[in-house]
Formats: C-alpha cells, structure tokens, sequence
C-alpha cells in the first residue's frame, strides 16, 4: 500500500535561511521501518533527520526516531529542536511534552511563540569521564594540529558524556579555532582508543558580544567531518564549565550563549541553561530557535 510521508527540511539554532545546522523532519512516521526511514535519510542526506512516532506508554507523549545517512543515533539534540519547531507551528500553544528516543525521556518546551519561539530540551546531567593522560593529549593535539601554547590553562582535556560523548579541548582564542587543521583518520582512530566519539574545540574568547563560548566540533566517528552547530555537545560544555567554576551562577539557574558554525559558513547559536541545586547540576537545557526552509510530502 503507497503511503504519503510528510517530509520537512529546517535549519536549527538559526532564524536565518540557509545558516545553523540542517535537519530533516518526518512526522507522521509510525509504520515505517528501519530500512524505509535509512532510506529517506540518505535520500535528504542531512546529517541526521528526526522521525516522529505516536507514544507506545504513559510517561511519553510521542517518540522519535534519529538517522544519520549510514545509520541510527540514540539521541540528536538539532533535531529534536528542528521536529519541536515543525510540531510547534501545528499546536501553536506553549506547552511541555515528553519526547522518548533510544537515550531516555527528555522533556521539551516550547518558550514564547511566533516566528521568536524558541525550543528548549531538558535534560539530565551529564557524567564527567577522564581527563587525558600526557601521551593521549599530545596525540590530540597533533591530530588537531595544536600546539600545548594554543590551549587555554584553565580548561583540562577531559571526557564528557556517555555514550555520545565528546573531549571537550578549550583554545585560547578564534585564531586557534581558525587554525585547526583536524586529521579526520587520525582523529577516527582515537575516538577508538580514548573512548570520545567526537572533539568539541572551544574558547572561552568568542568574536560575538553577548556570547560565552565559540565552538567548532569534529566526530570522523560518526561520520561528520565537521557539525555546524551541535545543541548536545554545547550542554556537555555547560557542565564541563560549571564543575571548573568557569561560569558564574546567579541562584538555581545559570546560562550562557555559545556560537558555532562560521566556519562551515553556517553560524548558528546555542544557549544552555542548568539547573543547578547546592551547588550540583540537576539538569541541562539546550535552547534555540529554527526556521523552516521546505515542506513536501513523498509517496512510499
């Protein structure tokens, strides 16, 4: 039986055409199979396109689905923002829902409304992995083509996150940032051996007022030479920051603002806020807004 699929293309952590980090979005996906929605991921060749299923229990409210071109993701922080938008124009409410994927329960809301909302994703607090051994950040280092001199003092090479985790490496400034030469083989097989499935470079020294952190990010593992704009890898920072006292908290919430993709020719932004709770973060929200880009529906 040939069913109509409801495909849209967004750019999220934008509300600039053409900019931020591209994601398809599938609603109505329930009934497809894991073949049909790799299919149509290489098909709209994104990164990653997010496919949005009614909810299968009562502690969810729908469910979804994320695919690279090559395979499947547990969790994509984009495009859950790309789908919340997509949804978002439909319900036109502000509301809280509970999106289930492969990595758990995040809740999602939508804040403000209009062309100005923006979506934010909760999530739990990361885990705080290793710091690197001397030999381990040398051969970072090399493969980044950094020098020791390049990297900020304050922020130790350290893993973050489970599962879909990052090394979090803090620069002294856009000139670093601009100077990256990443050796995407090399970089590859240490993701292998440290355990870090991509390099999140950062520095605290951003080009943009307003703005805490300027960020590029480098997962060969995945698949992606370079993400434009990354939402989970920016809450990972958020939390990685706080536990080296380098952001300044203000009560039980703390945010900040962080800028990527400008050298991909695609700026976006992120804002990351903690809960935080004695001094510990409970919980991470990633923010941003999106844009529509295309709508379509295909045949299957």
């Amino acid at each position: 039986m040939v069913r109509s699929i409801q495909i849209h293309q967004v750019d999220a952590f934008t509300r600039t055409p053409f900019t931020g980090n591209p994601a398809g979005v599938v609603l109505n996906a329930d009934g497809l199979d894991e073949a049909q929605m790799l299919a149509i991921a290489r098909e709209l060749n994104n990164a990653d396109t997010a496919f949005i299923f009614s909810a299968d229990g009562p502690d969810h409210d729908l469910r979804a689905r994320f695919f690279t071109p090559r395979t499947e993701a547990g969790f994509v922080g984009h495009a859950t923002v790309a789908a919340h938008y997509v949804l978002s124009r439909r319900r036109g409410a502000t509301e809280r829902l509970r999106q289930k994927s492969k990595a758990g329960i995040v809740d999602i809301e939508v804040r403000g409304t209009g062309d100005e909302r923006r979506i934010a994703v909760r999530q739990k607090s990361p885990l705080m992995g290793r710091m690197l051994n001397d030999r381990e950040r040398l051969a970072v280092l090399d493969a980044l083509a950094l020098a020791t001199d390049d990297l900020d003092d304050r922020c130790p090479l350290r893993i973050v996150g489970a599962g879909s985790s990052r090394l979090m490496v803090g620069v002294q400034g856009p000139e670093q940032l601009k100077q990256l030469k990443p050796d995407p083989s090399r970089l590859n097989t240490l993701s292998a051996q440290l355990g870090a499935a991509g390099y999140f470079v950062f520095t605290l020294a951003p080009q943009a007022a307003g703005c805490l952190t300027e960020s590029r990010m480098f997962c060969p593992a995945l698949g992606i030479s370079e993400d434009p704009v990354s939402g989970n890898a920016h809450g990972l920072l958020g939390a990685y920051l706080a536990r080296l006292g380098l952001l300044a908290q203000t009560g039980e919430r703390t945010s900040f603002c962080g800028i990527q993709g400008h050298y991909l020719q695609r700026p976006g932004r992120v804002t990351v806020e903690l809960e935080m709770h004695d001094g510990e973060i409970d919980a991470v929200w990633i923010i941003g807004q999106a844009v529509s880009i295309f709508e379509t529906v295909i045949s299957i």
